[in-house]
């Protein structure tokens, strides 16, 4: 969601990018080499070897042609069926959706707007099973001009036409859903008045914990501890630890955010966090802690990974500071091979950058209360992508390098509030807006979406980031050393690829590099959110095909042997929405995904491009949770 400039001084290796490309193969099949832009990296070539030749995908489905319209659609032999709703009732007293009769108290019972991120997890815990469990669904972003009558899109700013309590139903409608699912007869369904059902909203209350936790760049005159902070927001993907909690990232938290920033002390500070002024809810109007101006150290309480136990409805959420604080857009977590946690990071906005985080502590599967404490210590690192195929993490850790008193950085906790002015000192790699991470579960290697970037100018392309105005997006393969058990998630030094470049391969402009087999269907642009199945295979959600009046959807496709690189579609979205959150069943029969602000390319509620998925007349687009499986009860993707 992120759409800031960055302002940092990091540099990109443009000048060595040219000779990459001539050590490296271009995808076979694809657009020739020489048509890449100047300074550009090719691909490799799909593993070198006879077992990776261009070949057939594992995925056995009949794709989905193209398609966009007011509704979803779906595979031939499968289904997708919507599950949970906005405004769906959560707790047992919630009200009836009544989108005319909106308010603060309902809106906080109710299932909340723009799902994103999923995670299912089984029931009970530490079972593996595929029929019940508690699913855990971010609640991003509200789209008022949709939600109330009398806004348009054209305002330059909506929040300023908000009333007081349109803008705390809208804070109240964001952060995170839990809600108790089970499969019956093939259908799944909530289970009302499950004690696992919980809401998370801007309202609710949260704790700081790890290294920055009460530093007094977090403290506030509500909170002189600079330890409890009132809300969460713009909470978009995440990630599943191994000791079933889910990770919620909060990505671009300033824009809920007024006041003047060059009227603060800490002008430089709110700039690189993204701060504009844009009080997008007018929430400044009518809340102090969101005003730069009367309470300059909210902000910093905000950005960061909130951990979140869904199996217990007592637990208070926590924001972990270790893993520090920018625009978080992707969390993943593995065990290394030494039993530390190894969680990657994306920074989601232009320019940005990909950290890593590992863990001083080790995993222990007989102590899940030791795990729970797991992400408040360790060290966090920025990547630099090399011209020649090399990965390099430098630890951000006060005192090492330029990480010292004398360049603004007085302390490990002033390094973590302020983590990207620390990466930029580091001479981390400018990227293409990081989004979702994801670890393949059968090979250990890491893939990291970038889903584009029309800012860069041609002079700053560079191996990783090989396109000047990149509108379509790419996604890099990390390579740590090692093989199966045996990968070093904590290593300093890895290698990295191209696995592919988004966008229509059957323009040569675009520059797109796919699986030559690739149909007309199968291609796509701008991923954004990633996930693995249990074999390892890739399913991608896009976000921005709109802007190409293609529908956003899901795409699977293998990353490894013949059909590596090869897309097909699966699931296609309504007008005006993204999917996002892919997420399995341990069984890896039924695929959560997320349709997020469907209808929300409508001028207003009187002229919706669409009302699903109820349809029902005057209704209005509620973002919702769908289920897809196959019809004859088999694996997805069979």
């Amino acid at each position: 969601m992120a759409t800031r400039d960055r302002q940092g001084n990091s540099p990109s290796f443009d000048e060595v990018a040219a000779a990459r490309l001539s050590r490296r193969a271009v995808l076979k099949g694809g657009v020739a080499a020489a048509a890449m832009l100047a300074g550009s990296a090719g691909l490799s070539a799909l593993g070198g070897a006879a077992a990776r030749a261009a070949g057939p995908s594992s995925l056995g489905f009949t794709e989905l042609k193209r398609i966009y319209d007011k509704t979803h659609h779906v595979a031939e032999g499968y289904k997708a069926e919507v599950l949970v709703r906005w405004g769906d009732a959560i707790a047992a007293d919630a009200p009836a959706f009544d989108p005319a009769a909106q308010t603060v108290a309902g809106q906080s019972k109710q299932a909340g707007y723009n799902n994103d991120h999923l995670a299912f997890f089984p029931l009970p815990l530490g079972s593996a099973s595929s029929t019940s469990g508690i699913l855990a669904i971010n609640n991003e972003y509200p789209n008022p001009h949709i939600m109330f009558p009398g806004l348009v899109t054209s305002e330059d700013d909506a929040g300023k036409a908000l009333s007081r309590e349109q803008a705390d139903i809208s804070l109240a409608a964001i952060g995170l859903t839990l809600v108790e699912i089970a499969r019956k007869d093939g259908t799944w369904a909530m289970v009302p008045g499950s004690r696992y059902n919980r809401r998370l909203t801007g309202f609710s209350e949260f704790t700081l914990s790890g290294p920055a936790a009460g530093h007094a760049l977090l403290q506030t005159s509500a909170d002189p501890s600079g330890r409890k902070v009132i809300g969460t927001s713009t909470n978009c993907a995440g990630g599943q630890t191994p000791w079933g909690t889910v990770l919620s990232c909060e990505e671009w938290s300033a824009s809920f955010f007024g006041g003047d920033p060059e009227k603060t002390a800490a002008k430089d500070a709110l700039a690189r966090i993204g701060m504009e002024n844009e009080d997008a809810l007018g929430l400044a109007r009518f809340h102090d802690r969101f005003n730069v101006e009367k309470e300059a150290n909210e902000i910093n309480r905000f950005n960061w990974v909130v951990e979140l136990d869904p199996y217990d409805p007592s637990a208070v959420p926590m924001k972990r500071t270790a893993l520090g604080r920018f625009g978080h857009e992707g969390s993943a977590p593995v065990i290394n091979k030494d039993g530390r946690v190894v969680v990657y990071l994306g920074d989601d906005d232009y320019f940005e950058y990909i950290y890593r985080f590992v863990s001083r502590g080790k995993f222990n599967p007989a102590d899940r209360a030791a795990n729970l404490r797991l992400l408040d210590e360790g060290t966090l690192s920025v990547a630099t992508l090399k011209a020649d195929g090399t990965l390099v993490w430098h630890p951000l850790v006060h005192g090492k390098g330029p990480l010292t008193a004398a360049n603004g950085f007085p302390d490990q906790a002033t390094i973590l509030i302020h983590a990207r002015q620390a990466a930029d000192k580091l001479g981390a790699t400018p990227m293409d807006r990081p989004e979702d991470i994801d670890v393949s579960p059968t090979t250990g290697r890491v893939y990291a979406v970038m889903t584009k970037n029309k800012k860069r100018k041609a002079d700053k392309v560079d191996a990783a980031n090989p396109r000047a105005e990149n509108k379509w997006g790419h996604i890099v393969e990390l390579i740590p050393p090692g093989q199966g058990k045996a990968v070093d998630h904590a290593a300093d030094t890895f290698k990295w690829d191209l696995l592919l470049l988004a966008g229509d391969p059957s323009k040569p402009e675009v520059g797109a590099k796919f699986h030559p087999e690739t149909t007309a269907d199968g291609w796509f642009a701008t991923p954004d959110n990633i996930t693995s199945d249990h074999k390892g295979r890739m399913w991608i959600a896009t976000d921005g095909q709109n802007a190409f009046d293609l529908a956003d959807g899901i795409f699977g496709m293998d990353v490894e042997g013949p059909g590596r690189a090869l897309p097909k579609a699966l699931f296609a979205c309504p007008f005006g929405a993204e999917a996002t959150g892919p997420c399995f069943t341990p069984d890896g029969k039924t695929l959560f995904v997320s349709v997020q602000h469907p209808g929300e390319n409508s001028e207003s509620i009187e002229k919706l491009t669409t009302s699903w998925p109820d349809f029902a007349e005057k209704g209005l687009p509620r973002p919702a949770v769908v289920a897809i499986t196959k019809v004859d009860g088999g694996e997805i993707g069979s």
